[in-house]
């Protein structure tokens, strides 16, 4: 017996009802989940990769991987524009249009991912021998894996247009039950093969195997979701310049943004020591995964936002302030604790050089990322108001900017010259992207404002924090530090409809308990 269709009103009312901020809540909880899940095995897993695998091989597999990461990219932004489009047309009551915008994108992404595949395959022969430093008994092995992989493109270029579209429908709960198993796949699947074989060309193709089986599994959802997608197959040519205006805008903010995240290890490489770049490297990867929490929540809101500006809503600006404050008071804690325990923290984990060398970059980089982080809204309100190209311009700029500044930051000072540079870009980010955003919601000028002031706060308190000698003193000075930002930002941040909010969640929490 077939599954149910779901009723077409019944979808559409509840992709398009005005998330409250217990929804908005939910989603990002959903999508953090989602997105640890498989980090915490990856975590497990790697021990075992490089076990099975032996170090050469472990090697050549990451930088394979990382190959397919960075061919994403061919999807020319096509997967963020599709879901722009797709909660365009339902906070404006055009539905119908949704197969023309569904068949016409995921077309232009197969397309792209194909010609991704073909130029991957052709240079595979010349990565495996001499683009990469592969070992000689590798190198046949390596360029057959790199055969497969772009064998799989295409389907990895699909999926996130297939994910939009079911974000734009409020299905997170789906997403994430469904990317949760198939992450663990992605390192349980290969696992399996090691007792057998230890060839990179048969791990390469089970994980291919896995991202195959989750273009299927997301394709039919959104087939289930939208049944106009089973009758009516077109292809529209008019949607075709939106698409390719708005993809090759976000582009250039895909390929800018990676590099100025990821370049200041290069940079410290280039002009310190490895030496050095250990120090550095480690702090910063621990730092760059606090971004799953901006990462979560631009996720959720992108959609309705959206939908609201498309209807040229007040509600878009409301919005806007709630999920700014949230984001703010989410991410302060974790700041703070990382602050406070950063040299006992490294010391545990890398040892005495690590804690003595390292402690000063995490702590200018936990510093960084606060700041970093509550740009994601700025960046990602200018993608729902259609106009991508003003954050582009802006990272075109910034990309030279920063990477002169890093590396003078970095001749002059070290590797806490460069985690400085890194946190000053995050501040560059918020007063130019801000302003921008704020054209469109006006009415968030407060919620900005006063956001900034409790960002200005928690900032000021964190040199104090470092300042004093032991764990025994710095914690408990952290949490009275966090009793008084909290006190604060209760009376001032939130409005007293948020803090009703706050009281009734508490309340329900409660009953729930009970």
């Amino acid at each position: 017996m077939s599954p149910p269709i779901p009723n077409a009103d019944a979808e559409y009312e509840a992709a398009t009802s005005i998330p409250t901020s217990s929804r908005i809540l939910g989603f990002t909880g959903w999508n953090l989940f989602g997105l640890c899940v498989p980090m915490l095995v990856a975590f497990f897993s790697i021990p075992l990769f490089i076990k099975g695998l032996g170090t050469e091989r472990f090697g050549a597999l990451t930088l394979v991987w990382m190959l397919v990461g960075y061919f994403s990219i061919l999807d020319l932004g096509m997967g963020r524009a599709m879901t722009k489009m797709t909660a365009e047309y339902l906070g404006l009551d055009r539905r119908h249009q949704l197969p023309n915008v569904f068949w016409t994108a995921l077309l232009m992404m197969t397309a792209f991912g194909f010609c991704g595949a073909l130029l991957l395959a052709g240079g595979s022969g010349w990565l495996a021998t001499s683009g990469l430093h592969i070992p000689l008994s590798l190198q046949e092995e390596t360029r057959r894996s790199f055969l497969v992989v772009s064998l799989g493109l295409p389907f990895t270029v699909v999926v996130t247009g297939l994910i939009g579209v079911l974000e734009t429908h409020q299905r997170f709960r789906l997403i994430n039950l469904i990317r949760i198993p198939l992450g663990i796949a992605t390192f349980a699947a290969p696992l399996a093969v090691l007792p057998f074989s230890n060839s990179l060309v048969w791990v390469v193709t089970v994980l291919i195997g896995v991202r195959v089986m989750e273009l299927l599994i997301f394709f039919f959802c959104c087939l289930k979701l939208i049944p106009a997608l089973r009758t009516n197959v077109k292809w529209d040519t008019a949607m075709v310049r939106p698409l390719l205006s708005f993809g090759g805008w976000m582009t250039v903010s895909n390929v800018a943004l990676p590099l100025m995240i990821h370049i200041d290890r290069f940079i410290v490489g280039a002009v310190l020591t490895l030496t050095a770049v250990a120090y550095y490297t480690n702090p910063a990867e621990i730092v760059v995964k606090m971004l799953i929490l901006p990462r979560a929540l631009v996720s959720a809101l992108f959609p309705p936002m959206t939908m609201h500006l498309a209807r040229h809503s007040a509600e878009a600006d409301a919005l806007f302030g709630r999920a700014l404050k949230l984001l703010l008071l989410v991410l302060f804690p974790a700041v703070l604790a990382l602050y406070t325990i950063a040299p006992e923290f490294l010391h545990l984990w890398l040892g005495a050089d690590f804690a003595r060398e390292g402690s000063g970059v995490l702590r200018l980089l936990t510093a960084g990322i606060f700041v970093y982080a509550l740009s994601y809204l700025a960046f990602s309100l200018l993608q729902s108001a259609s106009r991508p190209d003003l954050s582009a311009r802006w990272h075109l700029l910034e990309l030279p900017l920063f990477i002169a500044l890093a590396w003078w930051a970095t001749s002059r000072w070290g590797i806490y010259g460069m985690a400085a540079a890194w946190g000053l870009r995050g501040l560059m980010d918020v007063f130019v992207l801000f302003p921008l955003a704020l054209r469109f919601v006006p009415a968030a000028r407060s919620a900005v404002l006063r956001t900034g002031g409790m960002l200005g706060l928690g900032l000021c308190m964190l040199p104090g924090i470092s300042w004093l000698p032991s764990l025994g003193i710095r914690i408990p000075a952290a949490a009275l530090g966090l009793a008084a930002f909290s006190l604060l930002a209760w009376f001032w941040l939130l409005s007293p409809g948020e803090r009703g909010w706050v009281l009734r969640l508490l309340a329900r929490d409660g009953k729930k308990a009970k």
